[in-house]
């Protein structure tokens, strides 16, 4: 059993993105003049560069002039606004869902993710989640005592074939072999790939065969590139509802991360424990902003077509500048704001050349490692930035790697 101390020490956050030691140090074998250019952080998107919906402040401020009504809401969101979201994200994801029942609004989709995992893991509990995926998942795993069950995907394998590369065969056998519950991000986070219709499909079959418990991430859904066909998990019908909890948000696409708002649909025994561990934890997610929810599935005409298609165009180009960088590996992202392209053999360990890049190139990335420990070759960056700023950094990005190849 784990000691408080260590079970902390699991948790660290320095590395995390946004969170990486900032100050200058020195690393062994570090050598070579700055490079200039503006500093870009790749750890997360800039809002700046991708403002929240139009009106979203104008819709706060009327949450704040209309006072204690959206100041102390019902722990599970205010009843207008969740009856509102309950017609949208039925309408999205293909199934109904129960406004009073199936759906709880959070603190960002991470308060949902707490609290989704917080309520299905029992210390010893087998967990199954797919490596990589997002970095958080692991920790909270740990956090409750669950066992850690990864299962390997096979992204760069199933490149150009129309799947994310999930391994059925492995993930049969983790639910065989006594898993309880099963975490996913679709699309994938960091890797950036969509997964078919057949992989979901295979998902909630075995999920129903072995009565697997599932969370589905699918905080980025709505950024889908190249008309490529989503399959919601709870759309499919293939699963026993009270087994299935679905996680959306606009904190991503819509860059309205500093609202924190979040969204769980589904199970109502989840939702109502939810509920429950969430008023001892955070009351609810913020009244004023809770006010803002109805922009959201309800942006102006054209707005998200708008979003989706400049976001495409900052990867197209990433993805080309990393492919001309001799070694670099880079499967395209076919939804979200991430790359995770591989490096080629380098004379500084991946610690030290995400440091290197910081101190001398001025560009912040995620180290592959907060996405699964083997991942010590890759780096993650959120491309959701100014298009002409990332192509900069990506440029010093690919001179570091020159500098300090192997």
């Amino acid at each position: 059993m784990l000691t408080i101390e260590e079970k902390f020490k699991l948790m660290a956050t320095d590395s995390a993105p946004g969170q990486e030691v900032r100050a200058p140090g020195t690393v062994e074998g570090l050598s070579g003049d700055p490079i200039e250019g503006v500093r870009v952080d790749f750890s997360h998107g800039d809002v700046d560069a991708h403002p929240p919906i139009p009106g979203s402040l104008a819709l706060f401020d009327q949450g704040f002039e209309e006072g204690a009504p959206q100041a102390y809401t019902e722990y599970r969101g205010r009843a207008k606004l969740r009856a509102y979201l309950s017609g949208k994200l039925a309408e999205f994801s293909g199934a109904p869902v129960d406004a009073d029942s199936e759906l709880i609004v959070t603190p960002g989709t991470q308060g949902a993710l707490f609290l989704a995992m917080g309520v299905n893991i029992m210390p010893g509990d087998k967990v199954a989640l797919i490596e990589p995926d997002y970095f958080a998942n692991r920790k909270l795993i740990t956090f409750f005592g669950g066992e850690l069950v990864p299962i390997r995907l096979d992204y760069f394998g199933a490149e150009g074939a129309g799947r994310a590369g999930l391994v059925v065969s492995e993930l049969e056998r983790a639910f065989a072999d006594g898993v309880k519950l099963f975490i996913f991000s679709n699309p994938n986070n960091p890797a950036g790939c969509l997964y078919s219709r057949e992989e979901v499909t295979a998902i909630g079959e075995l999920a129903e065969e072995y009565g697997v418990k599932v969370i589905a991430d699918e905080l980025y859904a709505r950024q889908i590139f190249d008309g490529r066909e989503y399959t919601h998990l709870r759309g499919l019908g293939i699963m026993d509802p009270e087994n299935l909890v679905t996680i959306i948000g606009p904190s991503k696409t819509e860059s309205m991360s500093g609202f924190r708002l979040g969204v769980a649909y589904g199970s109502p025994s989840m939702i109502v424990r939810m509920e429950k561990l969430q008023a001892i934890v955070s009351l609810r997610a913020a009244g004023y902003c809770q006010a803002v929810i109805p922009l959201w599935f309800s942006e102006p005409e054209g707005w998200m077509d708008e979003r989706i298609a400049a976001h495409a165009a900052i990867r197209d180009d990433i993805v080309a500048e990393f492919r001309s960088c001799p070694g670099v590996r880079v499967r395209a992202t076919e939804g979200g704001s991430y790359v995770f392209p591989q490096l080629p053999a380098l004379r500084l360990g991946l610690k030290d050349f995400v440091t290197a890049l910081r101190v001398q190139a001025n560009v912040i990335v995620t180290l592959g490692t907060e996405f699964g420990p083997q991942f010590t070759d890759s780096i993650r960056l959120n491309f959701s930035q100014d298009h002409g700023k990332a192509m900069d950094a990506v440029r010093r990005i690919c001179q570091m790697i020159d500098r300090y190849r192997a």
